[in-house]
């Protein structure tokens, strides 16, 4: 009888350590599972980006926060108009930044800049989102090749913007993505 007594709590504790084992394992399961759709969803979906600087001012300032959609140009083009995540074109620097950017010429378009106005394909574009005329040297005429993008930060005085007047047009591959959304400050938050 002894025997039959203890057979029951030995196998009991065979039976927690296989649970334990078997639970542990589950919840490496789903902290792998979560870790990769984090992972897809930062890479191909959305992140979230800091404003630093004053180039794209007055649309945004510094400090905040932007939430950037990239599906969006996977399964499409940038477009005239908008304001982009890319990496900085500048093959010189060993730590590349983030610029943020609005589109200003896609693929066959002719930019120009004279008497402090931007002009695409021969028109006047009107641009409501900036401050001040252009300041600085006339740019152009220049056709955007293909595959390239001429972009421009908002902020238009003299030296405040790096941009495509400075390094040229950019290749689609540096572009990460379009900011949809003022995120944070909280009294900010609206879509671009």
């Amino acid at each position: 009888m002894a025997d039959s007594e203890t057979s029951p709590s030995s196998n009991m504790g065979n039976s927690n350590k296989r649970t334990w084992r078997s639970e542990a394992w589950d919840w490496l399961k789903t902290l792998i599972a979560a870790f990769a759709v984090v992972l897809i969803v930062h890479f191909f979906v959305f992140n979230l980006s800091t404003v630093e600087g004053h180039s794209m001012e007055p649309t945004l300032v510094d400090n905040e926060w932007l939430f950037v959609n990239k599906f969006v140009y996977l399964v499409g083009k940038p477009k005239v108009g908008d304001v982009v995540i890319l990496k900085e074109p500048d093959e010189g620097s060993g730590d590349k930044k983030f610029l943020v950017k609005r589109i200003i010429g896609v693929p066959g378009d002719r930019i120009e800049i004279y008497d402090n106005q931007l002009y695409r394909n021969g028109e006047l574009v009107t641009e409501n989102y900036i401050d001040t005329s252009i300041e600085g040297m006339n740019y152009g005429p220049s056709v955007v090749e293909e595959g390239r993008y001429f972009v421009m930060g908002d902020n238009r005085h003299l030296q405040a913007s790096l941009d495509s007047r400075i390094f040229g047009t950019v290749p689609r591959s540096l572009i990460q993505g379009r900011a949809d959304y003022i995120l944070w400050p909280y009294h900010k938050i609206r879509g671009l």
